[in-house]
Order: C-alpha cells, then structure tokens, then sequence
C-alpha cells in the first residue's frame, strides 16, 4: 500500500473538481430553465421552468454554502465555527425526501477544522447511502477529548473499498482521482487537528468515528 503526498496544485485542482461536479448540476438547470422562460409561452411550461428554477436556486446556495465551510477557509487561522452553522448547512445540504438527518450535538464554538472534519465525514457517509436514508451525527466532549460520530443506514447500503485507506492517506494504485479526494481531504483534515478516523461497516449500517490519534 502506498503513502500518498499530493502536490498542493494538485490538491487544489480535485477539491475544485469535487466543488464543481456538486453546483454544476443545479446551475445547468436553472440555464434550462431560463432558455424555457425565454422560448415557451405556454403558461403551464412556463410554471414548471419557474418552479425548476426556484428549486435549482436553493439546491445551487445550498451546496455553496456547505462546500465553503467543508472546504473553505472560514475564518482566519485558528478561528472557531458554530456548530450551530455547520448543522445549518448539512441540513440545508440534505433537505430532501431521501435522507433524514439527525444532529445530536450541542451548539458551541469548535476549532474550524474540527467543524471542517464533522461536515467531510457526513459527505463520505451519504456516499454510502446513494438510494438514501438516515445519517445520525453525534459530537461530544471538547479538546482532546472531542469525539465526532456519523452513522448511516438505509437501502443498498455500501461503503467503497478505497475509503477507509484513503482516509488514511494511502493508495494501492498510488494515486488519487476526483472521486477518491473526498476521503483522502477528510484525512489530511483529521490529522491537522490531531484526530484519526476509525471506519466500520455492517449489513445494517456504517459509521465513521473520530477521535483524538492518541486515543487510537
């Protein structure tokens, strides 16, 4: 198994990647939808190109607004974030009828890449889960004693054999792509603050635990 060590450049370059792939499918609707408005008059076609709109708005702020605190700089260096904000975006993130999320922490001010680490683990776990279903995110205690849990379960539950390595920072191909740099960013992200990430997974459900490194 080999170590990876991505160029900054390149790193850059996949989280931009990741970025795009996640706005470019609401903002190409709202396209549509403004070429409809322009070319049908059709009253009813009109209403559904409106409606297409709106919906492709709030799913385009939505995945901005999670993306700029999940990757984003946040603040200056050693800033904290509310984690009354991070469960704002991951709920505006999931706000749909396929995903039910329940956020059980209490709201404080965390160290931004704690916060940074808990919104990273809840994209790898809804990976998990493409059909849908319940995420549970738990974050307790404070310092080194910090824990952040994110459980899922729901229909066709699977996790990719690569996440648990590349949270690891490692590779048996020696490299990563666009859909590897999610886990192996939450990696880099955990182990700037101290923290390692323990995966397990079940027919039922999969969780992904970070805790203090020493702890592990």
């Amino acid at each position: 198994m080999n170590i990876l060590a991505l160029e900054p450049l390149d790193l850059a370059a996949l989280l931009a990647s990741r970025v795009c792939h996640d706005v470019i499918s609401p903002v190409g609707a709202i396209v549509n939808g403004l070429e409809v408005l322009e070319e049908d008059k059709d009253e009813g076609m009109r209403e559904f190109a409106l409606d297409l709109i709106r919906k492709s708005a709030r799913t385009a702020s939505a995945r901005l607004q999670f993306c700029r605190l999940a990757f984003g700089a946040a603040g200056s260096a050693g800033a904290s974030i509310d984690t009354g904000d991070a469960e704002k975006v991951a709920r505006g993130l999931f706000a749909d009828d396929r995903t039910q999320l329940i956020w059980d922490a209490p709201r404080v001010f965390m160290p931004k890449n704690k916060v940074k680490l808990a919104l990273n683990l809840c994209l790898i776990a809804a990976a998990c889960i493409p059909r849908g279903g319940v995420m549970h995110v738990v974050i307790e205690g404070e310092g080194d004693e910090t824990r952040i849990d994110v459980t899922v379960k729901g229909p066709n539950l699977k996790l990719a054999s690569h996440v648990a390595d590349l949270l690891e920072g490692r590779s048996e191909s020696g490299s990563v792509d666009a859909h590897g740099i999610q886990p192996y960013f939450t990696g880099l992200v955990a182990r700037s603050c101290g923290m390692a990430v323990q995966v397990t997974a079940s027919s039922e459900d999969v969780t992904f635990k970070a805790t203090t490194a020493a702890a592990e």
